[in-house]
C-alpha cells in the first residue's frame, strides 16, 4: 500500500456572492476530487491548535502528523533547514519577506503594504534584490539568506524571539505601528526601502505594471527546530514534494527525502505535470511508501483576493496534479490511500489565514464505497466527521491507532 496527503494550501475559504454563494472549492470544476470523494470518506479536520496562530507552519506540521505544540519553535527556524543553514541554539531566525510598500507617502511609516509576495517576484530578480540589501546591512549579527521567489531569511546570531506582524495580515494597511519594536530590525527595515525603491530591477518592473519589492519585512521568528524523523514516528519513508522553503525545511527536520522539481515555483504558473509525475516515480521506483505533494498556488490567490485564479488554482490541482497521480499509480499496478485537504482556509474576502475547520478527503483504492456527496466545506461539514486533533489524521490516513 502507498500513502499520499495532497495538500492545496489555503483551498479552503467562505462562500463568495460573486460565486452565488459558493466557496471557490465548490463553484471549481473538480471532477476527479468529486469522484473520489463519492467512492471515499469526508469531513472536517482542525489542523490549528487551539490558541496558536493559523499557519501554514503549524497546519502544515498538523498534516503531517506533528503535534505543533510540541513541535514548533517557529517558521523560519524550519525555512533554514530548507536552505542548509546550520543554525546555533543562540540564533534566531526571521523571514524576511521582499515585500511591495506603497509609495506616494514621503514617510517610512506612512507607507502601506499593498503585497506581501511583490508579485510573486521570480527567484532570481528576488536574490538580486537581497544582495543588494545584503551588502549594505550585514553585519557579524544579522546575516542574510536568499530563499525561493519573495520568501527569504534573516539569522540573528544571539538574538531575541520577538512578536511581528505577518505582512500578509495587514494588506492595505498602514505599516507605522506594525513595524518591529526592536531598534534595529526597525531601521534595517526603513533602510531597505532605500536601498530596493530605486533599484534597476524595481524599475524595470514597475516599467512592465509589475509590483516592485521596494521592502523587506521581518517576521515568523524562532529557535532552532528539533523534530522526529517521519519513519520512525510512522514506519513510512516518506518524500515531499514541494516549491516552498518551509515546506521542504520541515522535511529536512522529519528526515525525509526533498524532491526538487524543475520549474516549481510556488505560484499559478508552477510545474503542476512534473509534480505529478515525481509522487508517481517516487513511489513506484524510488522506495517510498508515503509522499505529501503540496501545491501553493490557492493560497497564493487568496492572498491576492483574486476569486478567479483561485478556482483556477484549484481546478488546476484537481486536472493536472490529483488525477495523473490516481492514474498513475493505478496503471502501475499501486494499491494507495490519498488523503486531500486544505492546511487551513485563506479567504479571498480577507486575504489571510483564519484557524476554521478544514474539509479533507480520504480515498482507498481498495474500498471503493458509492456515496452521493462531493468535496468541498458545506458538503464535509454536513458529514458529522471531524477530526479534532490534526495531527491524528495521518493515522487515520495510515489506518493505524492514534498516537497520544
Amino acid at each position: 500500500m502507498k500513502y499520499l496527503v495532497i495538500l492545496g494550501d489555503g483551498m479552503a475559504d467562505r462562500p463568495i456572492e460573486s460565486l452565488g454563494n459558493q466557496t471557490p472549492l465548490s463553484y471549481a470544476d473538480t471532477p476527479m476530487m468529486d469522484e473520489l470523494a463519492s467512492k471515499g470518506e469526508i469531513g472536517m479536520v482542525h489542523t490549528i491548535p487551539d490558541g496558536m496562530s493559523p499557519g501554514s507552519d503549524t497546519a502544515n506540521l498538523s498534516a503531517l502528523g506533528y503535534d505543533p505544540k510540541k513541535y514548533y519553535s517557529g517558521r523560519s527556524p524550519l525555512e533554514a533547514l530548507s536552505i542548509g543553514i546550520a543554525m546555533k541554539d543562540t540564533d534566531v531566525a526571521l523571514r524576511c519577506n521582499l515585500v511591495t510598500l506603497s509609495e506616494e507617502e514621503s514617510v517610512y511609516e506612512e507607507r502601506k503594504i499593498l503585497d506581501h509576495s511583490s508579485g510573486e517576484i521570480s527567484t532570481e530578480d528576488a536574490a538580486v534584490l537581497l544582495a543588494a540589501v545584503k551588502e549594505e546591512l550585514e553585519t557579524e549579527e544579522f546575516h542574510y539568506y536568499a530563499g525561493t521567489s519573495y520568501r527569504h531569511l534573516l539569522i540573528w546570531e544571539n538574538g531575541e524571539v520577538l512578536d511581528l506582524v505577518q505582512p500578509h495580515d495587514i494588506l492595505g494597511k498602514k505599516i507605522g505601528d506594525r513595524l518591529p519594536k526592536q531598534p534595529y530590525l526597525y531601521e534595517m527595515m526603513k533602510r531597505s526601502y532605500d536601498i530596493l525603491s530605486n533599484h534597476p530591477i524595481n524599475k524595470e518592473r514597475k516599467k512592465q505594471g509589475k509590483n516592485p519589492a521596494n521592502s523587506c519585512w521581518f517576521w515568523g521568528a524562532g529557535t532552532k527546530p528539533s523534530l522526529s524523523s517521519f519513519e520512525d514516528m510512522t514506519g513510512k519513508k516518506g518524500a515531499m514534494i514541494s516549491a516552498v522553503d518551509l515546506l521542504k525545511g520541515i522535511a529536512v527536520g522529519a528526515s525525509m527525502k526533498v524532491v526538487a522539481v524543475p520549474g516549481a515555483n510556488g505560484g499559478l504558473d508552477t510545474n503542476y505535470e512534473g509534480k505529478a509525475q515525481a509522487a508517481v516515480d517516487v513511489l513506484t521506483k524510488e522506495g517510498c511508501d508515503f509522499v505529501y505533494v503540496h501545491l501553493e498556488g490557492p493560497d497564493e490567490m487568496g492572498h491576492q483576493g483574486d476569486v478567479g485564479k483561485k478556482v483556477q488554482a484549484i481546478e488546476y490541482l484537481d486536472k493536472r496534479i490529483i488525477h495523473p497521480i490516481a492514474e498513475g499509480l493505478r496503471k502501475a499496478g499501486e494499491d494507495f490511500r490519498m488523503v486531500i485537504l486544505p492546511d487551513h482556509p485563506t479567504p479571498v474576502s480577507i486575504r489571510t489565514h483564519t484557524a476554521d475547520n478544514v474539509p479533507y478527503l480520504l480515498y482507498d483504492s481498495t474500498i471503493e464505497q458509492e456515496h452521493a456527496w462531493k468535496y468541498n466545506e458545506a458538503e464535509a461539514e454536513r458529514s458529522g466527521r471531524l477530526i479534532a486533533r490534526g495531527h491524528d489524521l495521518i493515522w487515520h490516513l495510515l489506518n493505524k491507532k492514534v498516537e497520544e
